[in-house]
């Protein structure tokens, strides 16, 4: 379980594309951070989560919230390349950062999945301006929801770790698995 409040870790990526440097979480402290988990295959990726995020992206003001993708392969390792991403972004007209999640050979389970306990795609994280992970979701959800909630931690206030409020999420709760394997529908591709 990822439970919220916690200190979101730092992404173990390969490399960073739509950026000249790296990003880290730490960085972006005092800002709302809305990390995008995804794989380009992924139907409910494309068709949902990744025009989701744009919108975000381009209703909030960036002084506020800072849109970033993950893209985070557990399949069809040898189709998702960086070199599809890179092409994938540019057609969807993709220009907020992406961070390539660092492959794991053994389990075939990417790091920063592993770290950040999503159990598939699309998965949706948003921290507050503490770097605290205040909604941990997996699948498809509801843009007048997410609006809400962005607004709610837009109006926080840094709280240096002392704050109290806590969203919900309970259908979405991350559990580990032993042995991983996939299955997409419409809705999602989760590991199970």
């Amino acid at each position: 379980m990822y439970p919220n409040h916690t200190p979101a870790p730092e992404l173990i990526t390969s490399e960073w594309l739509n950026s000249s440097t790296s990003v880290s979480l730490k960085s972006l402290r005092g800002k709302v951070i809305f990390l995008y988990c995804f794989q380009m295959l992924c139907p409910a990726c494309v068709s949902h989560g990744l025009p989701q995020a744009l919108r975000a992206a381009g209703t909030f003001p960036k002084q506020d919230v800072v849109v970033i993708g993950l893209h985070t392969v557990f399949e069809h390792h040898q189709a998702m390349n960086k070199t599809a991403l890179q092409a994938f972004l540019h057609e969807y007209r993709v220009t907020f950062p992406v961070g390539i999640d660092m492959p794991q050979q053994a389990s075939g389970v990417p790091l920063s999945m592993q770290q950040l306990g999503l159990r598939g795609t699309p998965s949706l994280l948003l921290i507050d301006r503490d770097g605290k992970v205040r909604l941990h979701h997996f699948g498809i959800i509801d843009d007048m929801k997410l609006g809400h909630i962005i607004g709610q931690l837009v109006a926080e206030k840094t709280t240096n770790g002392t704050g109290t409020s806590t969203i919900k999420d309970e259908q979405n709760l991350a559990t580990s698995k032993s042995e991983t394997s996939t299955t997409c529908s419409d809705l999602s591709c989760r590991l199970d």
